[in-house]
């Protein structure tokens, strides 16, 4: 893992899942529980990555546009900052920081195309309004340290290149939920080439017992991630729905 993760300020930003888990008071004055509040912003990660297939950026891009997504709710409610322009605003914020620039015109285009809900249709003033107060929700911190990074040398180190696409679908999943808040993230790559050993069969414990890491951990990460997975099959359109329509109307 690169040395200065450990002066970042991702690290030193690091939260607890109880605090990640509030629901503004704003929000929850519509009625917004906990629930909704997480299928909310499941949802807004989906259409991060909808938006980026369209302009074609690579995912990196995407997975910084959801994490800043995530980031902005923890400080500022979906009542004040709709989460409808917030995730492209994200994405358009992240493509800058990436060195992938998308023009906000090019996201208002596919915006538009993909979605026929009046709610969705921002300009680009809209973005670039939103893109100030964005910046400001996240402190101007705009360096992300991602699980891809250490990736490929854990699976050559573990002997498990052959798991490469299977790890990599693994650690995209892992930003529908809040884990690159709470963890540092070699350990949600850990986590992650942890159940691709349990699904190929490999044996990985002596090579996790050399690493020196707290497998507590890693396997309650791992855990959370199979939770998802579980829960993700009883996520229906309606839920989504009766979610979103819970917020601010435009």
């Amino acid at each position: 893992m690169a040395a200065n993760f450990w002066i970042s300020s991702q690290y030193k930003e690091l939260l607890d899942q109880e605090e990640v888990d509030v629901v503004h008071q704003l929000d929850k004055e519509k009625g917004i529980t906990l629930d909704d509040f997480k299928l909310i912003k499941l949802h807004m990660s989906n259409y991060v990555a909808r938006l980026a297939q369209n302009v074609k950026v690579r995912q990196r891009v995407v997975a910084t546009a959801i994490t800043y997504m995530r980031r902005v709710y923890v400080r500022i409610s979906m009542t004040e900052y709709d989460p409808r322009l917030v995730a492209p605003t994200c994405l358009y914020l992240a493509s800058k920081a990436e060195e992938s620039t998308v023009q906000a015109r090019l996201l208002v285009f596919y915006i538009k195309k993909l979605y026929s809900d009046e709610k969705y249709k921002y300009e680009i003033k809209d973005i670039l309004d939103m893109e100030m107060k964005v910046l400001e929700a996240l402190n101007y911190y705009l360096v992300v340290y991602h699980p891809y990074r250490s990736l490929a040398q854990f699976l050559q180190d573990a002997g498990m290149n052959d798991a490469t696409q299977l790890t990599w679908g693994l650690i995209n999943d892992t930003y529908k939920m809040d884990l690159i808040l709470i963890h540092p993230p070699h350990l949600i790559t850990l986590a992650c080439i942890y159940i691709a050993s349990v699904l190929k069969d490999k044996e990985t414990t002596a090579w996790f017992e050399e690493l020196r890491v707290d497998m507590n951990v890693v396997k309650n990460i791992a855990m959370e991630i199979l939770d998802y997975y579980d829960g993700h099959r009883s996520i229906s359109d309606e839920r989504v729905n009766t979610a979103m329509s819970k917020l601010a109307g435009r």
